[in-house]
């Protein structure tokens, strides 16, 4: 006698299937149209940032184009050269607009306008954006700029920090220092910041050269003590 088939465990996965593929159905028409928009959404998104960032590295491109252009318009002579500097000192690029700052206060040096030139090293000094050895620099040509008009204790509160051996500016501040010490009649201690600078190689060699003979009129050996008694 022939077994009947156990038709209730087919029945059973049929439903069982049946069920999955409808709660698979439901959860598509639930949260399908949102995975759409949230894929597209980022696309959009990401091809947004793409745009922006090539638009971003077209204008630096064009920037840098347009300061070289100035810069060989100066080396030139051609009067109409400095004209792109006014729109290129407010360039979102803090890179770009510092140094068509500073060319701007350069130029100005030349017409010997100290205040306008001190006014536009003293904007890229407080401006966050810029990297800080240039910030530095810049206050230390701001007060070159006004050291005539600074009270000397001005001088030192302003670059003392910076005029210390291991700073990048060393011999540039350090310089403004012990002037202004000199100023403040302390040759006691613009004397011996003279001999650091003159001692210093990484101090650009006009600075040093300054230095040793500053040292040599206040009496003061710029040569290190220590190191000549090594070498003997």
């Amino acid at each position: 006698m022939a077994v009947p088939p156990n038709t209730d465990a087919a029945f059973l996965r049929e439903v069982d299937e049946e069920l999955r593929r409808d709660q698979l159905t439901g959860a598509w028409q639930r949260y399908g149209r949102i995975a759409i928009i949230a894929i597209i959404s980022a696309l959009v998104a990401f091809g947004g940032y793409l745009l922006w960032r090539s638009h971003q590295q077209s204008e630096a491109g064009e920037k840098a184009e347009a300061l070289q252009k100035v810069y060989d318009g100066i080396a030139a002579k051609d009067a109409a050269a400095a004209k792109p500097l006014p729109d290129l000192a407010k360039a979102s690029e803090p890179g770009y607009r510092a140094l068509a700052q500073f060319t701007q206060a350069d130029l100005l040096l030349q017409k010997n306008d100290l205040p306008g030139a001190a006014k536009l090293f003293a904007a890229i000094a407080a401006d966050t954006g810029v990297g800080q050895p240039f910030r530095d620099l810049a206050l230390i040509r701001q007060t070159s700029a006004e050291f005539d008009t600074l009270k000397p204790d001005v001088v030192v509160s302003r670059l003392r920090d910076l005029a210390k051996p291991n700073n990048a500016w060393f011999g540039s501040a350090g310089e403004l220092v012990a002037m202004a010490y000199l100023r403040m009649n302390k040759p006691d201690l613009a004397g011996p910041l003279f001999a650091q600078i003159a001692r210093n190689e990484d101090v650009p060699g006009s600075i040093r050269q300054r230095a040793v003979q500053m040292t040599g009129a206040l009496g003061v050996d710029a040569v290190d003590q220590g190191e000549d008694k090594k070498a003997k």
